[in-house]
């Protein structure tokens, strides 16, 4: 049961993170870092403490009494998270939506969920899995099959995108809903977009920092709740930190864009519907932040291992595809490019399975 409620949670979650940027089609007038910076605003921000205050009672007194060490580990983490997103745009541009995601994400999946069982193995902390223990069990093998399976679903689904580039010829729409004008340097590219995908990956090394804020909510709720498991919401505390990190990255290149193009005026440019773009910039927020208030909960029900990273990343890149297909940026090309594209997808759930599966097993 907690195998099958923990993908739910993380399908929730996969689900808002691949819809988020819906509502940025919706902003006029603004450039993207404009209303990316706006939008942070809200999922950095305003609904982290408001999600930990509205579940976590005296979540300010955790973060107070928690360790410099321990703040600034999951603070850094947070930060190098957030250049990790901020480059990812550079990597799409040299290398094209289909082939710099592909590269990005899959490496974020593999880093992501794999290294912090790596270092389990030489640090060993109890309730951590390590990759020697994967490597012994029945379920921790099916997990990394899983794995190995979403990898080869992300190539095959970029192929699909490097297709239908061709086909079209027109500039890509990356995973932002943004139009991206690519300049093709593959040897650049993809130094970038290494860079992006291991950095991209600290988010939940972050998690992993900030453990321990999380540990002391989850041991006060069971206190209050005993027999009850555990709690749902206990990383809620963790993600204001990781995301002050987020927001302080991000807010630096927000600016630098800003002055560099000049965008600082979109504020007071008239006919523009400023009050409509920040109830938009709110929404895509408040759905961003969504996806790991849900990841807090899946993580609740698996753990946070590999499964739960695996399980997050997977539902993103599965929701985010099918959108793509349901807003028609598919529209026009050839029969075999939208086989390899549904092949792609279908080759990502049966890693869903395969990981749910292997989590039943424990």
């Amino acid at each position: 049961m907690n195998a099958l409620l923990g993908i739910l949670f993380h399908f929730l979650g996969g689900f808002s993170s691949g819809s988020f940027y819906l509502p940025y089609k919706k902003v006029k007038g603004w450039s993207w870092e404009t209303f990316w910076l706006i939008g942070g605003t809200f999922s950095w921000i305003i609904v982290p403490p408001l999600a930990a205050f509205l579940t976590i009672p005296n979540f300010w007194d955790i973060i107070q009494n928690e360790s410099s060490s321990i703040l600034g580990l999951t603070f850094l983490f947070g930060a190098l998270w957030g250049i990790g997103g901020f480059m990812y745009g550079l990597g799409v541009r040299y290398l094209g939506v289909a082939l710099g995601s592909s590269i990005m994400l899959g490496l974020t999946m593999v880093i992501g969920s794999l290294v912090p069982s790596i270092f389990y193995e030489f640090s060993p902390q109890d309730g951590k899995d390590n990759i020697g223990l994967m490597l012994s069990n029945s379920w921790g093998q099916m997990v990394l099959l899983g794995l190995f399976v979403c990898v080869i679903g992300i190539i095959i689904s970029g192929k699909a995108g490097v297709m239908k580039d061709k086909e079209l010829k027109t500039d890509s729409i990356d995973p932002h809903g943004v139009e991206v004008k690519t300049e093709y340097k593959f040897g650049l590219g993809l130094t970038v977009a290494i860079i992006s995908g291991v950095l991209s990956a600290c988010f939940n090394f972050g998690l992993e920092a900030g453990k321990p804020m999380a540990n002391v909510a989850n041991e006060a709720w069971k206190i209050a709740n005993p027999s009850q498991g555990e709690f749902l919401f206990q990383n809620n505390v963790t993600y204001v930190v990781v995301l002050w990190g987020g927001m302080a990255s991000n807010l630096i290149g927000c600016l630098y864009l800003s002055f560099k193009n000049k965008s600082y005026t979109d504020y007071v440019k008239k006919n523009v519907p400023v009050a409509k773009n920040i109830i938009f910039c709110a929404l895509a927020g408040t759905m961003w932040f969504l996806q790991f208030f849900f990841y807090g909960m899946g993580e609740s029900k698996l753990g946070n291992g590999p499964s739960s990273w695996i399980l997050h990343m997977a539902f993103i890149i599965l929701i985010a595809n099918l959108w793509g297909v349901i807003i028609k940026e598919w529209k026009g090309v050839s029969k075999k490019t939208i086989t390899t594209i549904s092949v792609g997808m279908i080759v990502m759930f049966i890693s869903i399975l395969i990981v749910g599966y292997g989590n039943s097993l424990r």
